[in-house]
């Protein structure tokens, strides 16, 4: 027979003291088809970025360079895991010497601050104040990903402490960059020219250095394929995870011999990836995969209410007070019905799509 895949997807973490359950992070079959689905909205999101980047050293049509793309994402994710993490991660390095190149080339515009502060002072205008939650909302989009950490905890040694201080760190250095970065950004070009540009970071750099942002743009788009093929490589683990366990359809769980790597529901992730790419513009995108994760991380907050209400005190758990997922399901769901998105009608489409999945796929309750 052949040897174990590198990655059981179904393992997960299974460690009943502390209440995780694998990749499905305790949402079962119908909220492992969301988390896979907010993965490729998130990917389709990133392969439509690549293309404001790619314009810049040469021009390719749309349809061509998204399909190109998604193909050759699909196969590095099939070619094995070690690989892809290892190309995750060699990309990784070139994204931070990219965004290190912008502060270095516009980081003096930061020096500015002092004397240009009521420029970044919104007046008391709810009009104003409503388009400022709405940025912040599509601005979620830059933290969507962390939670991948899970997927590949059960490769972790003592995964109950480093994981989530890897997830806290991840977060703090990244929110720091991303503040740095945008800083830079606003204090160097004007924002109605940020906001029409299809490469922005490439528009700072131009404009800050005079030259055509060659070297930038290679390094953009390094970076949202880096993201894209995480992306794909979740989704395809979860389908296979969840088929091994019975929740969809065998193939899904089929492991190509040769890479062992689930090719079967790699390419079913990569097919849908694509059909949202070509079919949704960019924002349409973003809104979606925002919507999405805001949506799982309310099912998630609200799963543990109902473990803390059911098993209060569990053995060897450090509990958290009732308000933190209390306060996690307000967070979540807020800024959706607060800016007015037309979100319910993806979340409707994108419910009758699990819901077709699941009869389809048979499985657990």
């Amino acid at each position: 027979p052949p040897p174990p895949p590198l990655f059981q997807a179904e393992d997960g973490i299974r460690d009943k003291q502390i209440c995780l359950v694998g990749s499905e992070m305790c949402l079962r079959d119908r909220g492992g088809l969301l988390i896979v689905l907010m993965g490729a909205v998130s990917a389709a999101t990133i392969a439509r970025g690549f293309v404001g980047y790619l314009d810049i050293l040469i021009e390719v049509p749309d349809t061509i360079a998204i399909t190109l793309l998604v193909i050759i994402l699909a196969a590095i994710a099939i070619w094995g895991i070690v690989e892809s993490v290892r190309i995750a991660a060699l990309v990784t390095v070139i994204e931070l010497l990219g965004l290190g190149l912008v502060l270095a080339v516009a980081g003096d515009s930061l020096f500015s601050i002092p004397e240009r502060l009521p420029e970044l002072i919104p007046p008391m205008d709810p009009v104003i104040w409503q388009g400022i939650l709405f940025g912040a909302f599509l601005a979620f989009y830059a933290f969507v990903g962390f939670e991948d950490m899970v997927n590949v905890a059960e490769e972790v040694r003592n995964p109950a402490h480093n994981v989530p201080l890897a997830i806290l760190i991840a977060l703090g250095v990244t929110t720091l960059l991303y503040a740095a970065v945008s800083l830079t950004a606003v204090m160097t070009v004007a924002p109605q020219q940020l906001a029409a540009s299809d490469a922005p970071l490439a528009t700072v750099y131009q404009q800050a250095s005079g030259s055509k942002p060659v070297t930038l743009s290679i390094i953009s788009i390094f970076a949202v394929v880096n993201g894209a093929l995480i992306q794909i490589i979740m989704g395809s683990r979860i389908l296979y995870g969840m088929s091994r366990q019975g929740w969809l359809p065998t193939p899904f769980g089929h492991v190509w011999r040769k890479t062992q790597t689930p090719a079967t529901a790699t390419i079913a992730t990569a097919g849908v990836v694509l059909v949202l790419a070509l079919w949704l513009p960019l924002v349409t995108l973003a809104k979606s995969t925002i919507f999405l994760v805001l949506f799982i991380f309310s099912l998630i907050n609200l799963s543990l209410l109902r473990i803390k209400w059911r098993e209060p005190h569990p053995q060897g758990v450090r509990p958290v007070p009732q308000w933190v997922p209390a306060g996690g399901i307000v967070a979540s769901l807020w800024p959706v019905s607060y800016t007015h998105l037309r979100a319910h009608e993806t979340g409707s489409g994108i419910s009758y799509a699990v819901f077709c999945l699941k009869r389809g796929g048979g499985g657990g309750g």
